[in-house]
């Protein structure tokens, strides 16, 4: 899975299956491209312990990890995540108690997809 560059429509590129959406993320960094590191960075770490929190939550809990995470998946431009926790907040909102482990089981995979996607783009250090 890699990245595309080019419509930023978050149906389009999820519909791609592409992790990040690199003109998105330099247009939010202003093309600094250690902060793009930063915040890919950043996303990879606070996206797993969401997703984690997400498997031990009651309702609740998952609703507001879910929010969470949408926001910051379309900071940097990661649609499909963002798409996949919009399901999860829904399920969580109304659907039953198997759609819910449901919707956080297919976003942890989205979410580990993503992240192994920004480790191959992030330098090795």
């Amino acid at each position: 899975m890699g990245f595309v560059a080019g419509e930023t429509s978050s149906v389009a590129l999820a519909l791609d299956q592409r992790a990040i959406d690199l003109v998105h993320l330099a247009r939010t960094t202003l093309g600094d491209s250690s902060l793009e590191a930063e915040m890919l960075e950043a996303f990879d770490f606070r996206a797993t312990m969401l997703v984690l929190r997400m498997q031990q939550a009651a309702r609740s809990g998952i609703r507001a990890a879910a929010h969470a995470l949408n926001g910051s998946a379309r900071s940097i431009g990661a649609w499909r995540v963002a798409l996949a926790a919009e399901a999860v907040k829904f399920a969580a909102e109304s659907g039953t108690e198997p759609e819910l482990r449901s919707a956080v089981n297919q976003l942890g995979i989205v979410v580990k997809a993503t992240c192994a996607a920004i480790a191959e783009f992030l330098p090795r250090n």
